[in-house]
């Protein structure tokens, strides 16, 4: 039996998938490593921690499944994306990495708008946000010029994971997609990005595509994990391209819905010429010469999550989830604004902050919990509008993570979306991503589509209920009002907040 593995290097800890030629998931070993956050807003980590962590995994997958390791022919990478790790002559990690939730350049993203003007959205298809490298890079060079003066390069944190398992430095398109300094349609590093801000395009690594070969394991790494040294060792892809892959969405009308910590919204495109006018994120796809946009609502599980610590510890989120079958569409008159960190699409506002609107005596647990579970699909429909609005066609949603555990939620989507609801028969997500880019480098497929005819199966498919999705129509309708009334109190409100 011969085997591919999926590494997907996550926020809190990176998964190692075992896989065979048939598709079937045969191991998985994770191991978890910390969040650095010396103060409010800053978010890093150590890179040379996800090294021991993936190394560790990689030993007990190969151990756990008792499995020989000659047998595995391939690995690949999926990843956080747009975190900067920097690197010196010698390639060795200069900081900590800082990750994509971290926000301290708001005075970066300031400083790229008023020099690049309309030609960022241009080249790089994306507004200057926090989250994204080139900001954290130019915060780099003001506030510590001294070490931004050793950088010979800049990687994003699956490559750089790579990078140390093979000893080859590269990036892929997908996730050099997020940095802003990619001509996403033309797939180079955009010299008039860096060079406006003196970035030599020396710092950016050789670009290649997803399913190219970077090379095999360094000796002392298959030492370690009892993998051989002649595996091949393929680019692989940000986190959410390799999500889209790992749910086949591969073809014109494929959308996703993830619903975890954060929410995303993600359709596919074959051409690289969309305008979304920076409404909807556009990156390059880890499937060759493709596309995908997509919306995100930042605080979609989380809201969820924030909502049974905080109202209802003891339960389960089985047992919460039981209020959705005991309540009716628009929990009695009561809605739920996901805002709690903020929001990034359609608003894309730091400040504004979530509410519940409508709330009267005869609300009890249950209706609060439908309103939450609703405000989080209504949050994400906004996202599906905007896909719509720019032309495409979504004809049915694949969705995974958290929203797709419960049927109930699963029909609320269908309802809610206005379009047939797919729910996988095995969610692995990136990590089945980045081990279909594998089998197909290794050549057991000629593309990803006849990879994920053997790899991905749907289980079942929820439809739109009529009256259903006709009262979801109008409470939506009332729901997109809620933040035009609300954000210019919740500035004000901002004053009192004490963190």
């Amino acid at each position: 039996m011969k085997y591919v593995i999926g590494v997907d290097l996550g926020t809190s800890a990176v998964k190692a998938l075992l896989v065979n030629r048939e598709g079937r998931v045969c191991g998985e070993a994770s191991r978890d490593y910390p969040l650095i956050q010396e103060r409010s807003g800053y978010n890093e980590q150590d890179p040379e921690l996800w090294v021991k962590a993936t190394v560790e995994a990689l030993r007990g997958l190969v151990s756990d499944t008792g499995i020989d390791g000659n047998d595995v022919e391939g690995m690949s990478f999926s990843g956080q994306m747009h975190g900067l790790v920097l690197l010196d002559g010698e390639g060795n990690a200069l900081r900590n990495a800082i990750l994509w939730n971290d926000t301290r350049t708001s005075e970066q993203c300031r400083e790229i708008e008023a020099k690049l003007g309309k030609r960022l959205l241009g080249i790089a298809k994306n507004r200057a946000l926090e989250g994204f490298t080139l900001p954290k890079l130019l915060w780099v060079k003001r506030h510590e010029p001294e070490l931004f003066a050793k950088a010979a390069a800049f990687v994003l944190p699956k490559d750089y994971l790579r990078y140390r398992l093979t000893g080859h430095l590269a990036a892929e398109y997908s996730d050099a997609a997020g940095t802003l300094l990619l001509d996403v349609a033309n797939r180079r590093w955009s010299e008039e990005i860096a060079g406006a801000f003196g970035i030599p395009l020396s710092m950016c690594p050789p670009l290649v595509g997803s399913e190219a070969k970077v090379g095999t394991l360094l000796p002392a790494i298959a030492g370690q994990t009892g993998l051989p040294e002649f595996m091949g060792v393929f680019a692989g892809g940000a986190d959410n391209a390799c999500g889209a892959i790992g749910a086949g969405i591969l073809s014109e009308g494929e959308t996703l819905c993830s619903i975890g910590t954060s929410g995303v919204v993600l359709s596919y495109r074959d051409s690289g010429d969309n305008d979304y006018a920076g409404k909807l994120h556009f990156f390059n796809h880890g499937k060759k010469d493709s596309f995908y946009a997509m919306g995100v609502t930042l605080a979609a599980g989380y809201s969820l999550s924030w909502f049974k610590e905080t109202f209802a510890p003891e339960a389960s989120f089985d047992d919460l989830l039981k209020g959705l079958e005991q309540t009716t569409a628009g929990a009695n008159g009561l809605l739920f604004t996901p805002y709690l960190v903020g929001e990034r699409t359609p608003h894309a506002d730091a400040a504004t902050r979530a509410s519940f609107v409508g709330m009267d005596a005869s609300h009890g647990l249950p209706h609060f919990t439908r309103a939450v579970v609703e405000g989080i699909t209504f949050s994400l429909k906004e996202s599906l509008e905007l896909l719509r609005d720019a032309g495409h066609d979504i004809r049915s949603l694949v969705s995974i993570g958290g929203g797709a555990k419960n049927e109930t939620w699963l029909q609320m989507q269908a309802d809610i979306f206005g379009v047939d609801i797919h729910r996988l028969e095995s969610e692995q997500g990136p990590a089945l991503g980045a081990a279909m880019l594998a089998a197909c480098g290794c050549g057991w497929f000629e593309s990803l589509e006849r990879c994920a005819t053997m790899f991905i199966k749907r289980s079942k498919t929820f439809r739109p209920n009529a009256r259903q999705a006709e009262r979801y129509a109008d409470l939506f309708r009332i729901y997109g009002q809620v933040y035009e009334n609300t954000r210019q109190l919740n500035e004000e409100l901002s004053a009192f907040r004490t963190s």
